[in-house]
């Protein structure tokens, strides 16, 4: 048999008050479980930034190993040239000869400075890790007491949060799909968290936009779903205020 909108509504109204004490769960986390997250990926981007820096040692180390291997064989090559000087039979190659132990020697001056420019790259590496993972440490305190914090808070309302999800879920199922896709839409993009509200004091319990009479009468009658025309939000019903003791004593006199 299908609902009344009165059951509707009052199936609405239980899943907002569900809604609204899981939100209170999450307001006293607080921003941890955000800060949590953003450390693990400030961590992460430290650790990636070090493996970076690793790999651009090892670069420079290849780069070293090269040109040590480049000067060896310039050494045997100037070796082999100054013998051959030795048994050269006019000015013409000795001098070819000369010039070819000149270039040798020239390209182990760049050897030699490129092994030195590859050990300051290496030890400003070195210099940039080292700081890095000082950070590194430091964040890693930081997470390790953020997560201890997170999950103290977590573990004392998690049994009241598993018991009211469980409820909320129970509360959805009665819920006709069409009006839940629709609450959830406007419950998602209100700041409050709230979808469906109350009149209150003639007002929008979630806006504050005065309602008008005629409106608030359909809401009263809940016979269909009335929105507020201000912020989209769903009335459930009218919350009729205590009557001042002063008015009702003068009721009773009259």
């Amino acid at each position: 048999m299908e609902s009344t909108v009165a059951q509707k509504l009052d199936s609405l109204k239980k899943l907002q008050q569900l809604d609204s004490k899981l939100d209170d769960i999450v307001k006293i986390r607080g921003a941890l479980p955000e800060e949590v997250g953003d450390l693990e990926d400030e961590i992460m981007g430290y650790q990636t930034r070090i493996s970076k820096y690793n790999s651009e040692i090892d670069e420079q180390n290849d780069e070293i190993a090269n040109n040590k291997n480049a000067i060896v064989e310039a050494n045997k090559l100037i070796k082999k040239y100054e013998e051959q000087q030795m048994n050269v039979r006019n000015n013409r190659e000795y001098d070819a000869i000369t010039k070819e132990i000149e270039l040798q020697t020239l390209e182990i001056q760049i050897c030699e400075k490129r092994i030195k420019e590859s050990e300051v790259k290496i030890e400003t590496k070195k210099e940039e890790i080292s700081e890095t993972e000082s950070i590194l440490d430091e964040r890693k305190k930081d997470l390790d007491s953020k997560k201890k914090e997170l999950i103290m808070i977590t573990s004392e309302s998690m049994e009241e949060e598993t018991k009211l999800k469980e409820s909320r879920e129970k509360a959805a199922a009665k819920v006709e799909e069409r009006l839940l896709n629709s609450y959830n839409k406007i419950r998602n993009n209100a700041r409050n968290g709230l979808g469906v509200v109350s009149i209150t004091r003639s007002a929008c319990g979630g806006c504050f936009n005065v309602v008008p009479p005629q409106r608030q009468a359909e809401v009263r009658e809940r016979k269909k779903i009335i929105v507020c025309e201000h912020c989209g939000r769903i009335f459930v019903d009218i919350e009729d205020l205590p009557e001042p003791e002063a008015k009702k004593t003068r009721r009773a006199r009259k």
